[in-house]
């Protein structure tokens, strides 16, 4: 078959390249200038790190588990990289070279261009809503604050659909290929509440694709199809056979796993209600869809001199610099969550085009699209809709281990966009120019109508925001009127924007503009929507030269606790576990992650914060008491920074040290009862065991650590009465080993979360060893999957171009 390069081939390339330049001049100081965008996130990923990496560059080998925080942890939860594993050169080749993360947008234009063909959208409106969908607010603040991995899976969630899509009508194949090529992907970045929220919409897209076979009598074709994709399915999971299994062994040991106090705020397992639905999007603020400003934007914006409260403030006393600085960061922000970076925004266009779509897409499609978008709205409000995510959360499989509910709103912006571009072409199928025009006055009426309410009504909303009730009443008034100021501003604009876009659309209607022509002026105008709004929150200042290199430079303090090349842990006084900085020299027992051991939650939340607490009240009486610090002592907890001058730096000369024998055991039968006998024994003599669990029995000697690698500890023992040794490492069941003299030996879990061992008199060699469950052999495995699952890419790549690029033109 002869290809038309201009028709066939042209189009997509040109697509692909706007894709690659628009990240590419969107980014341009990270592409150009070697600079980096400033992400919280992966400054405290890169502190965390920091041990493993060092240790694959020195040694070749993976350390498997880390002690650089929280006392120690596995791995995979880090950084891990695993044997055969080429998943990351794929993404190379794939995104064309761009530099992480950044390359993720690019992706997913690619993805959401080749879903929108597989539903015959044509290339000009599919390059639109591609950039939509992947310049929305949420993916720019998200990659402000460093969540990288959850870009990276929702931008691959419109290639899983699109596979599975291709598979539905017709084209098996490529269908086959996507679907395991996208999900294997999405696995690998191990965001698992982002897919979740896609098997939701693979299940909703899959009921609807089962209604429609069932009307046509196709069932069994349905079958056929659904087992085909349930293999592709099977061989994602399959190419990250590894990652899954740390993750799913991990699970029942972490916060989200089965919890071990009777006393905790929890379900049996999972996370806590409140934990779970803090941020929960309010249901007005889901207003940003339209207006970005519509609940003032981030939670601390700036305000010119001439807004309201810089004239409140201003008669109030302020001036000059001061006045200026405070202007700087203004709580505009009036939304139900604790605090946000910025609005949800994909463009007050695609909600235009989304209501058109609502009108003019096929039923089989446009019921899913609402669906979706519906229920991921329901979702990202959380507790401001408790029946419904209430009911999920405690009945729903898995869905109590996930938190930060407003994350669903990238499953919106995902929707939005592709019911938008469907319904745009299909309105322009239409053949009646009269039917054309009533439905385009329809949606203007109805989007264009609301946005001019919003902008007469702006008032009615209260405009209150949770920090107004800290304010004086002068400047909470000024506030308010600057909220609505805000609101005003963005209504109109969008209203702009939505009359603009309906006007070109009127004249591809009237033959009075080539429909390629308004096609890309509407494009346009969606681009240069979200880009104006996204540069609000992501922009030049949001680039830094090094910024690793600044956040990490040693300190006073670290320079001072670096002399000491013992074996040791340190308290960081400052954030204690919501930083991952002191990780970064150091073994803490603080840290920066979201899926801690339970055990060691259990700890911070009951003793870890009061003895801290009760220390640095003390300690600025002047009285430095290290007998309290039973707990932070058993933790090997040497240097206690306050700071980061050399001065606020504290030894702790009462630290446990690496092990040590356990003179008197203080037997306990329940963990509610271990962790409260951990506040009052003194732990460098005494030790906890749970005599349900364990049998043990006091000893007494001496243990020293001899050697020290992530994954290996090594101690001499001289033991003058054999019994129980303490050691200051978490226990952690799934992978440790420990032989005595080249004897495996049993290790028992005591004092609540650390390593016991049972040593016998005399003189012993103790070697601790990490390999998690299934390691070495689930990488063979995975790297199988992975090769064959490129094999079927190359394999595709080489049918007809036509057989999916013409698809999208029929």
């Amino acid at each position: 078959m002869q290809i038309k390069l201009n028709k066939q081939v042209l189009p997509h390339l040109l697509g692909i390249l706007s894709f690659y330049l628009l990240v590419v001049l969107y980014f341009s100081p990270l592409v150009f200038d070697g600079k980096m965008i400033f992400q919280n996130d992966i400054l405290q990923w890169e502190g965390s790190a920091k041990e493993l990496i060092d240790f694959r560059e020195e040694t070749g080998e993976e350390g498997l588990w880390t002690n650089s925080m929280f006392g120690g942890m596995p791995g995979h939860l880090v950084n891990m990289e695993y044997p055969g594993d080429i998943s990351k050169a794929i993404i190379a080749v794939l995104t064309l070279g761009l530099p992480h993360p950044i390359s993720g947008l690019f992706m997913g234009m690619v993805a959401m261009y080749l879903l929108l063909l597989s539903f015959r959208v044509r290339p000009e409106i599919s390059i639109m809503g591609s950039w939509a969908f992947a310049f929305n607010t949420f993916h720019m603040l998200s990659l402000e604050a460093g969540h990288n991995a959850k870009i990276w899976a929702i931008c691959l969630i419109p290639l899983l659909l699109a596979g599975i899509n291709l598979a539905f009508n017709g084209r098996k194949i490529w269908g086959f290929t996507l679907t395991a090529l996208a999900l294997m992907l999405q696995i690998r970045y191990n965001h698992l509440q982002i897919t979740y929220y896609t098997l939701i919409i693979v299940l909703v897209y899959a009921i609807g694709q089962f209604i429609y076979y069932k009307n046509n009598h196709e069932l069994k074709s349905f079958a056929k199809i659904a087992a085909l994709l349930i293999v592709a399915g099977i061989l994602a999971v399959g190419a990250n056979t590894s990652r899954l299994i740390g993750t799913v062994n991990y699970g029942k040991y972490s916060i989200r796993g089965e919890k071990t106090l009777s006393t905790s705020e929890n379900n049996d397992s999972g996370l806590s209600k409140d934990y779970a639905f803090s941020w929960s999007q309010g249901k007005l603020e889901s207003l940003t869809l339209l207006v970005p400003n519509f609940s003032g934007g981030a939670s601390q914006e700036a305000l010119d001199t001439d807004s309201h409260t810089a004239k409140a403030l201003q008669k109030n006393g302020y001036s000059g610099a001061e006045l200026n600085n405070f202007l700087q960061r203004i709580p505009t922000y009036w939304g139900d969550q604790p605090f946000t970076g910025g609005p949800i925004y994909g463009s007050a266009i695609m909600i235009f085009l989304f209501v058109i779509g609502i009108l003019y897409a096929p039923a089989r499609f446009r019921n899913i699209f609402i669906i979706i978008t519906l229920l991921s709205l329901m979702l990202a409000w959380g507790k401001n809709l408790a029946w419904f995510n209430y009911t999920l959360f405690d009945y729903l499989p898995g869905y109590n281990k996930f938190r930060a509910v407003s994350m669903a709103l990238g499953v919106t912006l995902f929707s939005i966009p592709v019911l938008g571009c469907i319904g745009l072409e299909y309105l322009l199928r239409e053949k009646s120019t009269q039917q054309q025009t009533k439905s385009l006055l329809i949606s203007l009426g109805i989007v264009g109508g609301f946005t001019l309410l919003l902008i007469i009504l702006a008032g009615a909303f209260g405009l209150k925001g949770a920090v107004d009730a800290n304010l004086p009443p002068w400047m909470a008034d000024a506030l308010r009127a600057d909220r609505k100021s805000l609101l005003q501003k963005d209504a109109l604009r969008s209203l702009g924007f939505i009359i603009a876009s309906g006007a070109m659309i009127f004249l591809i209607i009237k033959n009075q503009l080539k429909s390629q022509y308004a096609i890309l002026g509407i494009a346009i105008l969606v681009l240069v929507d979200v880009w104006t709004v996204n540069k609000r929150y992501l922009n030049e200042e949001s680039f830094r030269k090094s910024p690793s290199e600044s956040y990490f430079a040693a300190t006073a303090a670290d320079q001072k606790i670096m002399q000491d090349q013992a074996y040791f842990r340190v308290l960081n006084l400052q954030n204690t576990f919501q930083e991952a900085r002191t990780s970064y020299r150091f073994h803490s027992i603080g840290g920066y992650h979201g899926a801690k051991m339970r055990r060691y939650q259990d700890l911070i939340e009951n003793i870890l914060q009061p003895e801290i607490g009760a220390f640095v009240e003390a300690a600025q009486a002047g009285d430095f008491n290290y007998n309290n610090l039973q707990v932070i002592n058993m933790l090997n907890t040497k240097y206690i920074m306050a700071g980061t001058t050399a001065n606020a730096v504290f030894e702790n000369p009462q630290a446990n040290g690496p092990a040590w024998m356990a003179e008197q055991i203080v037997a306990v039968s329940s963990n509610d009862e271990e962790i409260q006998k951990l506040t009052t024994i003194n732990t460098q003599k005494e030790a906890t065991v749970n005599t349900s669990e364990f049998d043990a029995k006091e000893g007494s000697g001496k243990i020293k650590l001899t050697s020290y690698k992530p994954n290996q500890l090594v101690y001499q023992a001289q033991i003058t009465k054999a019994g129980l040794g303490v050691f200051s490492e978490v226990y952690y069941p799934n992978g440790w080993t420990a032989t005595i003299n080249g004897v495996e030996a049993d290790i028992l879990r005591v004092n609540y979360l650390l390593r016991g061992l049972m040593l016998p008199e005399g003189n012993a060699e103790i070697i601790f060893s990490f390999e998690p469950d299934g390691y070495k052999g689930s990488s063979i495995i995975a790297a199988s999957c992975q090769y064959f699952i490129i094999l079927l890419l190359v394999g595709s790549l080489l049918l007809p171009f036509t057989k999916f690029a013409h698809y999208g033109r029929k």
